[in-house]
């Protein structure tokens, strides 16, 4: 669609192959007659947002609403002023719905998002357990939350929805225990970091370095 083209001209770098694998499969997935149910794994830097936004893009563009639910009002929060910043120009209605909204405020968001009016609903999982009416959501992005709860899933199915669901997760987990984990899943990679992209460092220390870590965190 028009829309995605937009988007994809204006990014300042161009998708990775395994960007592009991965969302084949995920447009696949959202075509299929049955609800999507895919994981999405890759490294930190790998570009899983990204993903996650085009095929948002794609479901607010066939008339839907699609809900991004992270683990905390920090993270939604930051999801909110990237996605707002990347989606300049389009024309298309982002909402945050997180605690410690002014109520005047919060009213008119639950408004827009019962009418149909906010497209992509950013939020912590206060957007599906409390009282908030949808107007019509066709996807649910899940960002690392390690299970997407039946009782969640049935809260959904409870207001009338059915969504595709992808859920991502920076954890690498071995095959065997995915299956495990993730049985009733499929899972999608990407294995491929963005060119000219800083390698993540991830580094321990123990008690004794607390005055240098403070340090470096100042």
């Amino acid at each position: 669609p028009e829309p995605i083209k937009k988007f994809l001209n204006s990014l300042p770098f161009q998708l990775t192959k395994a960007q592009l694998k991965v969302l084949h499969e995920i447009r696949k997935d959202l075509e299929s007659d049955k609800p999507m149910n895919r994981l999405l794994q890759g490294d930190v830097g790998s570009g899983k947002t990204i993903v996650a936004l085009i095929a948002m893009l794609i479901v607010v563009t066939n008339g839907c609403q699609a809900i991004l639910m992270a683990p905390t009002e920090i993270l939604a929060d930051q999801h909110y002023k990237n996605i707002t910043k990347m989606l300049k120009g389009m024309n298309i209605k982002v909402n945050l719905l997180i605690g410690g909204q002014k109520k005047s405020e919060r009213e008119q968001i639950l408004n827009e998002i019962k009418n149909g009016t906010a497209q992509i609903i950013i939020g912590t999982h206060a957007l599906i357990e409390e009282n908030v009416d949808f107007h019509k959501v066709g996807l649910v992005v899940i960002d690392e939350q390690h299970r997407f709860g039946v009782m969640q899933r049935s809260e959904l199915i409870k207001k009338g929805l059915n969504p595709d669901v992808l859920i991502m997760t920076a954890t690498p987990i071995p095959r065997t225990l995915s299956l495990t984990l993730y049985g009733d899943l499929d899972v999608s990679t990407i294995d491929e970091m963005p060119a000219n992209r800083k390698p993540v460092k991830t580094v321990l220390r123990g008690e004794s370095k607390l005055p240098d870590v403070y340090k470096f965190i100042r």
